[in-house]
């Protein structure tokens, strides 16, 4: 094999400036893929703000002592409804004597995070990965458009929910249909644009993440308040389940299934050519055998204790806000907005900084800006939790700013050390080993906070002492946990672009 075989001249294409690549077809399937990612946020985090109500119109979970809201703020002045048991609770009275204290379900326990996480977590990172097989081997766009529009009925349908089993199997459903979602837009995005966009195209699809959970906020807790038709909290999910269904009848319509390409550009483009032509138990070996690498592998770990400080943040956000006395139109006003903006620019910024990083000095570079991020936005997130409103929803810009840069760089990351073959199932194999970590840590809030309790914390307290723990805690842990990863980095995406050459050979 001589030098000319091994490198591969430069085509005129590839000389050309990257904005020259980017046609207005391929922004528009961004924009529709971003929509998509928004509706899936949107959809799995309206249980989170509308729980409280809920719970207390299903009956499940924890009840404590609580304001009555039947009673106006002036009525409501000097009351402290801190009471541990009902009998308490229900003797608490303001200065005009009237007992306005009730002892009603609070939205929290262990059976809203075991709905929230495991019963989710559980069918979506299992189904992750066989939709990940499927999107290697059949037309991604058209399973694409039927997980959107069967999760979206599960959303609608959650609207009409009686019984707290009901919520369960629709919860089930939900996960089963929203893991179809990154697999099938990471590998279509890395297709539609050119490698040196990688990280920034998955930066803007991330906006999705947080322009969903915002929308979360807004429709959870101004609908609910709106109260239509007298079924206040059931619209919120009504309204959030439509649009996808639209959606993914446009994605039907007007998304084309591109053609699937190289991995890295460094490799030939004869690499994607016979995909088809690949062995289905080879594909699962090459995909064990990815994940068996050091880098890949301490990556996995360290996404997934970060990703689990996100989970349990927006699962219980809205809960501890309730906690020390914010309403549903403050949280509202504040939270529809705010991870909007931090989150989105951090993501689209840490696809940015680690593709120009990258070009200068080498791969590990993308987990050096992690590593930076996370430890900048800890104290934020820290101060979030120390601070009162209005500073404490203030510190969650620069906590989402830093915080959430992580999400498109390690993506990129997983795309760079695999072969392509194999891409999508290990974006997928990637998605259920965080989630799987990620998304049951949620379970450690309850027993966290129980022990706060009867160390004779006030209810507030206690929650806020287990999101000390597990927010911004678990932000420094997982950038101590990416350190490892950067020494093994060069080598192990040297392997993967050897493995694409290799059977590009094999396939020709």
């Amino acid at each position: 094999m001589d030098s000319k075989e091994r490198t591969p001249l430069l085509k005129k294409e590839d000389m050309e400036p990257f904005w020259r690549k980017v046609s207005c077809y391929s922004m528009y399937a961004l924009v529709v893929f971003l929509v998509t990612y928004l509706l899936n946020q949107l959809n799995r985090y309206m249980l989170a703000i509308t729980s409280k109500p809920m719970a207390q119109e299903i009956h499940y979970g924890d009840q404590a002592c609580m304001t009555n809201s039947s009673f106006t703020d002036d009525e409501l002045k000097g009351v402290n409804c801190n009471a541990t048991v009902m009998a308490s609770c229900h003797n608490i009275t303001n200065k005009a004597g009237n007992f306005v204290c009730e002892w009603n379900y609070n939205g929290q326990g262990l059976e809203y995070q075991i709905v929230a996480g495991p019963v989710f977590i559980l069918i979506y990172t299992f189904a992750g990965i066989f939709i990940g097989f499927l999107a290697d081997r059949y037309n991604r766009k058209i399973l694409l458009a039927s997980c959107l529009i069967f999760w979206s009925a599960m959303t609608l349908l959650t609207g009409f929910v009686k019984e707290y089993w009901q919520l369960v199997i629709l919860r089930f459903g939900l996960g089963f249909g929203e893991a179809g979602c990154t697999p099938f837009v990471a590998s279509m995005l890395g297709d539609i644009f050119p490698a040196e966009l990688r990280g920034t195209t998955l930066g803007i699809y991330n906006w999705g993440i947080y322009m969903g959970y915002s929308m979360s906020y807004a429709i959870g807790n101004f609908i609910t308040v709106a109260n239509i038709n007298g079924q206040g909290w059931r619209w919120a999910f009504i309204i959030s389940g439509i649009p996808g269904i639209v959606i993914g009848l446009l994605i039907f319509f007007t998304i084309k299934e591109p053609e699937r390409k190289k991995a890295d550009s460094g490799t030939n483009d004869k690499i994607e050519a016979n995909v088809q032509q690949i062995d289905k138990a080879k594909r699962r070996r090459d995909t064990l055998k990815a994940f068996i690498q050091p880098s890949l592998l301490l990556a996995c770990l360290a996404g997934s204790v970060r990703n689990a400080a996100g989970y349990v943040f927006a699962y219980n956000t809205q809960l501890y806000f309730n906690d020390i006395g914010q309403t549903k139109e403050d949280i509202g006003k504040f939270m529809s907005w705010i991870p909007i903006v931090g989150g989105s620019l951090g993501v689209l910024f840490g696809g940015f900084i680690s593709d120009r990083v990258v070009k200068s000095r080498g791969v590990y570079a993308r987990v050096a800006v992690i590593i930076a991020s996370l430890v900048v936005a800890a104290p934020f997130a820290a101060g979030t939790l120390f601070f009162n409103p209005p500073w404490a929803y203030i510190c969650q810009i620069p906590s989402y700013l830093f915080g959430e840069m992580w999400i498109s760089i390690t993506l990129a990351l997983v795309i760079e050390l695999v072969p392509s073959h194999i891409r999508t199932s290990t974006i997928a194999a990637y998605l259920f080993i965080i989630s799987n970590i990620g998304g049951n840590m949620p379970l450690l809030v309850p027993p966290i906070n129980d022990a706060f309790i009867k160390a004779g914390y006030a209810k507030a307290d206690a929650l806020r002492g287990a999101l000390y723990i597990l927010y911004p805690g678990l932000y420094i842990l997982g950038a101590v946990m990416f350190i490892p990863s950067m020494f093994v980095l060069k080598r192990d995406q040297a392997r993967a672009k050897m493995n694409d050459y290799y059977q590009m050979n094999e396939s020709t």
